[in-house]
């Protein structure tokens, strides 16, 4: 595996890359990788010559409150786990490679499309934050295909929308989620829960099976449905930020009768805010 700190050398090497043909995959990260991490190098090697990961613990998509600072950052054990999935090139850069002109006068890319609501709205300015620097990283890499988890199924919406409507010659494919034993959707932020709270996380994912269950079974009633759930989640201790039953395209409340429906929940921890989805087609 060969790694790259600057822009311009991991472009002089993928330029030589290009040329004898080869494609070129792409996983962004911010690392602490985990084996969620590891399944989108191994998506991106079946649909590629060669596969480029990047870890980049991106500032300027966290709000004030966040947890930038403490975002666990495990390079070397990162290193060895993308040696044995034979990534090829590890893009590691600084804050001033991504950004040096500063975050404050950096040129942003904003997807008015589906960025407000869910995470958006709990979150403010952090999916300008993501797409601007996943515009930057698609840039720099210039790749013939990248691989998002469905897990942060807004975040690959607006992705997709962002390639769409800049032409960035490039394929999204997505990855499924990929789950602990007890259905827990694998995370980073994982890590911050305790014992107590391990044994009880499961219940975001259970609940929202649980809804699609009963949409599957004819339920229609949306609104009491996300009641239900949320009260659901809420009697074993955690907050929930918001359970959604929305239209898959564009994440609009369902209508009862729209045929691609995505069920988006995410709830809060002592120290962790966690997401999940599922989605179904009637």
């Amino acid at each position: 595996m060969q790694v790259f700190h600057h822009v311009a050398s991991l472009r002089q090497a993928l330029n030589t890359v290009r040329s004898t043909g080869k494609t070129i995959g792409f996983v962004p990260t911010m690392g602490n990788l985990h084996d969620a991490h590891i399944e989108l190098i191994n998506i991106a090697r079946q649909h590629c010559d060669l596969v480029v990961v990047s870890i980049f613990v991106n500032r300027l998509q966290f709000s004030l409150n966040e947890d930038w600072d403490i975002y666990p950052r495990t390079m070397q054990q990162d290193m060895a786990r993308l040696r044995e999935a034979n990534c090829n090139y590890l893009f590691h850069p600084d804050e001033n490679e991504i950004y040096p002109n500063g975050m404050d006068e950096q040129t942003r890319v904003i997807c008015p499309a589906m960025s407000d609501v869910l995470c958006g709205a709990s979150r403010p300015g952090h999916f300008e934050g993501v797409t601007t620097v996943v515009a930057k990283l698609f840039n720099i890499v210039q790749p013939h295909k990248a691989v998002f988890g469905i897990k942060d199924f807004q975040q690959l919406a607006l992705i997709r929308r962002m390639v769409e409507d800049l032409c960035i010659p490039l394929e999204i494919i997505p990855a499924p989620v990929h789950r602990e034993a007890d259905g827990l959707a694998m995370s980073s932020r994982n890590g911050y829960l305790t014992p107590q709270e391990r044994t009880k996380a499961a219940v975001l994912n259970q609940v929202l099976n649980w809804a699609r269950t009963q949409i599957k079974q004819g339920r229609r009633d949306f609104a009491a449905l996300e009641q239900e759930a949320t009260t659901k989640i809420e009697q074993t201790g955690f907050k929930v930020d918001y359970f959604s039953i929305c239209h898959s395209s564009n994440l609009q409340p369902a209508a009862c009768d729209d045929s691609a429906i995505t069920l988006l929940g995410a709830m809060y921890t002592s120290r962790a805010r966690l997401i999940d989805n599922v989605s179904l087609k009637l």
